[in-house]
């Protein structure tokens, strides 16, 4: 039986097509400008987002790494959720790497961040306090469940920044997850934004890389910032390449996961001991928290799914995590639901 992997959409790889289009990519010194692939990826990619020009980047880690840099100055801050992957999981790179100070406020249920807190955090002019440059929002929202955040609200978000000066940046890593699941086209989800990063792996399956997207000024300048980090590439058409095929028939399939995700909650949803943390799942990914008298922690949990060929993730001491995504079809879901009662099981006495 194969392994059934639903840590997260990350574990995904290529499809046939993306490596046929790896092996025929034409390439050339991105560096330089000069990688055909990578500049029709680029090109691509802002067109998808509304914007006028885009930067390929090895990681979403360092795309909004670099976004964050090339916003604000050393000792400038930036206003985000504290439940956001980039406060949370990209090792303090805006504090360490960009001198940057990240300024969390709470996170709703929903991933929202509350526009009377927002407005709150914003510093006045005193030169006891750094220079509030920048807001972050994530979409769709990870830790809060990959709930996915409404045009409307970006744009109530994205009117307050420039009322007060600032910029809008999103963490889009799964921003087409949002698109589906909204019926809302990914560039109007970023259409307030003044920047966006989203990834080509994950759930499109792409085996490397992350888009920023912006102005062309904006980008020029995200160019040089990520040349500082060690992300320039040479002849990255090779990856770019797997990057076009994704956009270019992944997106709309994302449904399927998001259908899979309600499949899998509802198998699981009875079973004793867990809870739901969203049911149905906004998009592709499934928490659930277990009961305190279930007997079990969420490490011995998945230490028995993993026996069983099923691996989820550990988010907490009771909270788990399981996300859809290409390579999990409608078979695997009912044996990941299979050995998640069988896991639950009391321990033969």
């Amino acid at each position: 039986m194969k392994p059934i992997d639903l840590r997260s959409d990350t574990v995904t790889v290529p499809t046939p097509a993306m490596r046929e289009a790896m092996a025929r990519a034409a390439v050339g010194d991105d560096v330089f400008g000069e990688d055909p692939t990578v500049n029709e990826l680029e090109e691509l990619s802002a067109r998808y987002m509304g914007k006028e020009a885009a930067l390929f980047l090895p990681s979403g880690t360092m795309g909004n790494l670099v976004a964050v840099m090339a916003h604000c100055g050393r000792g400038d801050e930036v206003i985000l959720g504290d439940q956001s992957h980039t406060f949370l999981s990209e090792a303090g790179g805006v504090a360490a790497l960009g001198g940057v100070h990240p300024r969390p406020i709470p996170n709703g249920r929903d991933g929202t961040l509350s526009l009377a807190e927002l407005e709150s955090a914003i510093r006045p002019d005193d030169p006891h306090y750094p220079i509030s440059r920048l807001i972050c929002l994530e979409n769709t929202h990870n830790l809060c469940g990959g709930v996915a955040l409404a045009a409307a609200y970006v744009d109530r978000v994205g009117a307050l920044a420039r009322r007060f000066g600032l910029a809008l940046h999103i963490d889009g890593a799964r921003i087409f997850h949002a698109s589906i699941a909204l019926g809302e086209p990914a560039a109007s989800l970023a259409e307030a934004a003044d920047t966006v990063t989203f990834c080509i792996s994950k759930g499109l399956c792409a085996p490397v890389g992350s888009i920023l997207c912006g102005t062309r000024d904006f980008v020029a300048h995200a160019r040089r910032i990520r040349k500082q980090l060690g992300g320039g590439m040479r002849q990255a058409g090779v990856i770019a390449a797997a990057g076009i095929v994704a956009l270019n028939t992944m997106v709309d399939r994302l449904a399927e996961d998001h259908r899979r995700a309600v499949t899998l909650a509802d198998l699981i949803g009875e079973l004793p001991g867990v809870a739901l943390d969203w049911n149905p799942p906004p998009t592709n990914m499934v928490y659930f928290h277990l009961a305190p008298d279930s007997g079990l922690d969420a490490e011995e949990l998945t230490n028995r799914m993993q026996a069983r060929g099923v691996r989820v993730l550990v988010e907490g001491p009771r909270r788990v995590r399981m996300v859809l995504h290409y390579w999990i079809g409608d078979e695997d879901v009912v044996q990941a639901a299979d050995a998640l009662a069988q896991s639950l099981a009391p321990a033969p006495g």
